[in-house]
Formats: C-alpha cells, sequence, structure tokens
C-alpha cells in the first residue's frame, strides 16, 4: 500500500469524523436545532395566542363600536324627538300667546267702544241740556217765573196737606 495523497486526504477525513462522534458533535448539533426548533415552537405558539387575544379584542372593540352606533342613534333620534316636541310646545305657546293678546286688543277695542260711546252720549246729553237750558232762558221772562214759583208752591200745599 502506498501512501498517496489520497490515502491521506481519505485518513484525514475519516479522522476528523471520527473525531466529531467522539467528541459528540452530531450530538451537540442535534441539541442546538431541537432547541432552535423548541424556541421556534414556542415563538409560534406565542404568536398564535397573541394572534387569537388580538382577534377577541378585535371582536369585542366591534361589538363596542356597534353598540356605540345604536346608543348615538338613539341618542340623535331622541334628541330629535326632543326637539320637534319643543318646537311643537313653542308653537302651542306662541299660538296661546297670540290668542291671548288678541282676545286682550279685542277688549281693549270694547272698552275704547264703550268708552266712546259713554262719552258721545254724555256729551250728547250735555248739549241737549245746554239747548234746553238756552231755550227755557230765551223763553222765560219774569211773568213765566212767577206762574212756575206759584205752581210749585201749590203743589207744595197739596202734597203736604
Amino acid at each position: 500500500m502506498t501512501v498517496d495523497a489520497t490515502f491521506i486526504a481519505a485518513l484525514g477525513f475519516f479522522l476528523f469524523f471520527g473525531l466529531m462522534i467522539y467528541l459528540k458533535v452530531p450530538d451537540l448539533v442535534m441539541k442546538m436545532l431541537d432547541g432552535r426548533s423548541q424556541a421556534i415552537a414556542k415563538e409560534l405558539h406565542d404568536a398564535r395566542r397573541l394572534r387569537e387575544e388580538a382577534e377577541a379584542l378585535l371582536a369585542d372593540y366591534q361589538t363596542k363600536r356597534a353598540a356605540a352606533e345604536v346608543e348615538a342613534k338613539a341618542i340623535v333620534d331622541a334628541a330629535k324627538e326632543q326637539a320637534a316636541m319643543v318646537a311643537e310646545e313653542t308653537r302651542t305657546s306662541m299660538q296661546a300667546a297670540m290668542a291671548r293678546r288678541e282676545k286682550q286688543a279685542e277688549d281693549r277695542i270694547a272698552n275704547a267702544e264703550s268708552k266712546a260711546a259713554d262719552e258721545v252720549r254724555a256729551a250728547a246729553a250735555d248739549a241737549a241740556i245746554e239747548a234746553a237750558e238756552r231755550m227755557l232762558r230765551g223763553q222765560m221772562n219774569d211773568s213765566a217765573q212767577a206762574a212756575l214759583v206759584r205752581a210749585g208752591v201749590a203743589e207744595m200745599d197739596r202734597t203736604f196737606s
């Protein structure tokens, strides 16, 4: 057997792999690979768990958002309804106030008419009295006055006798 470069290369190759097996390098590599595999599996498990938590949180927030939208719609509807009621109440109170003011105006007009009619009657009565007084003064002379006095005295005698 001759020792040539191929033989030395083969001998070095086998010694290298023998030494590797003797020093348990494949076991160390396997342990390292198993550890890395377990770390990756753990990271995948954690990622899956976090994803599930995120999905649950998303669903919870979507539910809360939907509930908030429903509540907001209910608040808006209630506000619209309340605004309509306030508007109707205001319209009713304004109509009632207008009716009261109209009634007050009609009462004032009626009072003014009554007062004016009374003033006209009083003025007519004053004018009639004044006209009658002027007429009586024009017709009254001394003899007519004496006759009225005698008639008054005679009337008193009859009344008291």
